[in-house]
């Protein structure tokens, strides 16, 4: 695995099953505590976060590395300094680059200008690291991605761009409901559907949260109103309420045992009912797990092989 990891497609299939198997291993058989020995990693987060940070520490530390944490008051682009020197001078430091964006194109020019491989954790086009910790909770539960379908009710987000690219690029069935407005963008469907093409995997695009979920193994949504969206909170909740919550009722209609999966924080009562967030269905606690044991998976394969 080389390079950077921007978006889910940046990996190939063998590359993106490889860290799902590899973080299989390190959460049954435990880290290899020499994974980033003398490897130095940058954690760039202009969006403060909790899973994404501590996920992300641990799992450095667990493989024996260390870390800089740097958060938006401490970086000199507050204060008008260009992304691409920012980019060229920490990539002369450190071993890697681990950056919590708001704008993709951040991400993209911090890429252009490093030495060293850049992982995207969320900017707000793709959330690809959630993706591969969703798939690793799809895998431990199924114990494959054949004959798999996962539905996604609610905004057509960065978290659900990423969860498309991982199921078109792994052959897990996809179908997401959203309103209009709210759509997964086209050019990341058409980028989708092109993997899905060599992958086998059957793609879904419907505004009836029914539809999506028939069939599925697992029903997944995220919050109506993310991060840096709050001034359209009431346009958005008029627009998602009541017929896109996930409720006990909705999730009758995916296939019997089906799981509900979220990637938190949750907004319990808006994007799906307290009965089903926290009830026996629900993984998303094992997902929120699996972001650490994927993300170590992905520095490991990263940047203990960089030279």
């Amino acid at each position: 695995m080389r390079g950077h990891f921007l978006e889910v497609l940046d990996l190939s299939r063998d590359e993106f099953v490889e860290a799902v198997r590899t973080a299989v291993r390190f959460k049954t058989e435990g880290y290899p505590s020499s994974g980033l020995k003398g490897k130095t990693i940058a954690l760039i987060f202009e969006k403060p976060s909790t899973r994404t940070r501590v996920s992300f520490t641990s799992a450095i530390s667990r493989l024996g590395g260390r870390f800089d944490y740097i958060s938006s008051a401490e970086l000199q682009l507050a204060r008008g300094e260009p992304v691409s020197d920012v980019g060229r001078v920490l990539s002369r430091y450190v071993d890697g680059l681990v950056c919590r964006v708001y704008s993709h194109s951040t991400l993209e020019e911090l890429a252009a200008n490093s030495r060293v491989p850049v992982i995207n954790a969320l900017s707000d086009k793709h959330h690809p690291c959630q993706a591969l910790a969703d798939l690793m909770t799809v895998f431990e539960l199924k114990k494959t991605f054949k004959g798999v379908k996962v539905a996604f009710v609610g905004d057509g987000n960065n978290v659900a761009t990423s969860l498309m690219q991982a199921c078109a690029l792994t052959g897990v069935d996809f179908a997401i409901a959203s309103p209009e407005g709210y759509w997964v963008p086209e050019e990341e469907r058409r980028k989708a559907l092109e993997s899905a093409r060599a992958s086998g995997a059957e793609l879904t695009f419907t505004e009836d949260p029914v539809e999506a979920v028939r069939d599925a193994d697992f029903v997944y949504t995220d919050v109506f109103v993310s991060m840096g969206f709050e001034a359209e909170r009431e346009r958005r909740l008029k627009a998602f309420l009541p017929r896109y919550r996930v409720t006990r009722e909705l999730m009758s209609k995916a296939k019997p045992g089906a799981k509900f999966m979220h990637c938190m924080p949750v907004k319990r009562g808006e994007e799906v009912e307290a009965e089903v967030a926290d009830g026996p269905s629900s993984v998303m606690i094992d997902q929120a797990e699996n972001r650490m044991h994927t993300e170590a998976a992905l520095l490991y394969l990263i940047y203990g092989r960089w030279k």
